[in-house]
């Protein structure tokens, strides 16, 4: 490949990418409300949580570019647009839907952690766990970044357009400035760690020193020549050269260096492989295997296909119970077992066996009892319980082509603004925090989940497609969230397929999250009636309880064919089709 133009000259900026302000009103594609916009029946789709990502995806597909590149330039422009959330210093799950093979492909951008990572590298010199504001923004938060190789894997696959014209809109838009949303502006002005980063307040800091604020216009040259290199050269321009010498100095500065080296960089792989596909009713669910989150998700729709949660629709509290309890035993057995299963043993066979889910799904009795234990799948170590903390900092879209193939991607930086580091003009994620603080208990007992050279954290990113049996696209559905990724991609899910909801109903349903003792729901807008229920069942719903809000984006065939899409009111994104 070419070298883009002027990359050697990138070095000189890599650390901080210049930006300035000027006095703009929002435009229309910037401040939208949520919605959904389609003619009758479209054939082709985006729903994507940010306006501008959508029509960068809607742009591609209309030049003839299939799912996957559409996919390319709706990430791009997320990362520039919504930097709180994904961008090109993360990882990301994609599951994909080949309409003419029928068959759905898992690929698994996942950071990895230096090959320099050592199990107790977030304990303090007493052995104690470091505070986790300290960690996520040390140099030891952030692995090898694996979205854009990702990307590239899966377009040389199933692209059909050249890869170097998918980075137009996020160049112009870098290079001529977006601007800034109410939701990028409250994570500007929000308390989190990362804000208070030196590089977090030196981007997001006007010329008169003021923070930006929405409306306001950002440029980011910076950004611009990073997505050209990118173009020009592929994810290597990420991986090599000055760009990774960049992230690697930038790694190894204060406070706490990171061992992140260039050989990390240069030597990390996505993976490719078989979704992971079980029956649910008269469906298919597919999801990426683990370390996502995508066997937790089919463990609960199994415990929920032998009770009548189907008879019990939204507005009844026994539907919510049910969804509840089945959510609290996958959410004990997800936390004890799930990792990545190139370094462990993962007894993903034994939590979906038919009989497990039976054992399962009986403990869920008449009212809720104390937290589940985790179960004893077959083929399950011993594990000790875990020490992970997963904050949120993740977006999801879907795209669907004219062709009737499918994308559904979970991309991230962990948490906001990742570990606060920029470089090039892209923050550094934060994922390596997403291993077990403490890699064993006080018995010696490992966590499945410690951190290993090499070894791609736990996710609960599960991005779905939906399958009918005979393997005809039914829907695709999947949200940001941290831990709560799992329970709100379960929600639309079951107010899809069992509850017969639009895909925008069942996003607008409202979240529940029940794990181990904790019920966070959003009250606001729960009826209180079945808030009521639930208490008279020993479920006495909290506020919140979740890592952050969903921002569930998804898809659904319409019978007789064309699509229709939904969009979470709770971000600032929209479903477009044509």
């Amino acid at each position: 490949m070419r070298r883009a133009p002027g990359a050697i000259a990138l070095l000189s900026a890599l650390l901080l990418g210049a930006c300035a302000t000027q006095s703009a009103p929002p435009s229309p594609a910037a401040s939208a409300p949520p919605q959904v916009v389609a003619p009758a029946r479209p054939t082709a789709m985006v729903s994507a949580a940010n306006p501008l990502a959508v029509d960068a995806g809607l742009k591609v597909l209309r030049a003839g570019g299939s799912a996957v590149d559409a996919a390319v330039a709706v990430q791009a422009v997320l990362g520039l647009v919504e930097p709180q959330s994904s961008g090109l210093g993360g990882g990301a799950f994609m599951t994909y839907y080949d309409s003419a093979t029928r068959q759905v492909t898992a690929f698994n951008g996942r950071e990895t952690a230096p090959a320099g990572a050592t199990p107790g590298m977030f304990l303090d010199a007493a052995g104690k766990p470091l505070p986790f504001r300290v960690a996520v923004l040390s140099g030891r938060a952030t692995g090898a970044p694996g979205a854009v190789a990702m990307l590239a894997m899966a377009q040389a696959r199933f692209g059909k357009l050249a890869w170097s014209g998918l980075f137009a809109d996020a160049e112009r838009l870098a290079a001529d400035g977006f601007v800034v949303s109410p939701r990028l502006a409250g994570m500007i002005a929000s308390k989190e760690p990362e804000t208070a980063a030196p590089d977090t307040i030196a981007y997001f800091t006007k010329p008169d020193g003021a923070k930006y604020a929405a409306g306001d216009v950002l440029r980011n040259p910076a950004y611009a020549a990073t997505v050209r290199a990118i173009a020009a050269d592929g994810p290597k321009a990420l991986l090599e050269g000055p760009i990774a010498e960049a992230i690697v100095a930038r790694v190894h500065g204060d406070p706490i260096p990171g061992t992140l080296s260039k050989a990390d960089l240069a030597g990390y792989r996505p993976k490719s492989e078989p979704a992971l596909c079980r029956p649910y009713r008269v469906y298919v669910i597919c999801v990426p295997p683990a370390p996502s989150g995508g066997p937790a998700v089919l463990e609960a729709l199994g415990i929920l296909e032998r009770t009548d949660i189907a008879a019990h629709g939204p507005a009844d509290p026994q539907g919510w119970y049910l969804f509840a309890e089945a959510s609290r035993l996958m959410y004990a057995d997800r936390d004890r077992y799930l990792a990545d299963p190139d370094f462990v043993t993962v007894p993903v066979e034994g939590l979906l066996d038919p009989a497990y889910l039976d054992a399962r799904a009986r403990l869920i009795g008449p009212t809720a009892g104390p937290p589940p234990a985790p179960g004893k799948p077959k083929g399950a170590p011993v594990w000790g319980p875990d020490a992970t903390r997963e904050p949120g900092g993740t977006t999801h879209f879907v795209v669907v082509d004219a062709d009737g193939d499918v994308v559904s991607m979970t991309t991230t930086v962990e948490s906001i603004f990742g570990s606060g580091r920029l470089v090039a003009g892209f923050f550094l994620n934060n994922q390596i925090t997403d291993f077990s603080f403490s890699p064993t208990q006080d018995d010696g007992t490992p966590a499945a989940n410690a951190v290993a050279p090499g070894k791609r954290p736990r996710s609960a990113m599960s991005p779905a497609i939906v399958l009918d049996r005979d393997g005809r696209f039914v829907a695709a559905v999947g949200s940001p969230g941290g831990p709560a990724i799992i329970a709100y991609n379960l929600k639309a899910l079951v107010g899809v397929l069992d509850w017969k909801l639009s895909m925008q109903a069942a996003i607008d349903l409202p979240n529940l999250v029940a794990r181990g003792a904790n019920y966070g729901a959003e009250l606001g807008r729960m009826d209180p009636a079945i808030a009521a229920g639930l208490a008279a069942k020993g479920i006495v719903l909290k506020s919140g309880g979740a890592a952050e809000g969903s921002g569930l984006h998804g898809v659904k065939a319409l019978p007789g064919g064309g699509l229709e899409g939904g969009a979470d009111p709770r971000r600032e994104g929209k479903a477009i089709g044509f």
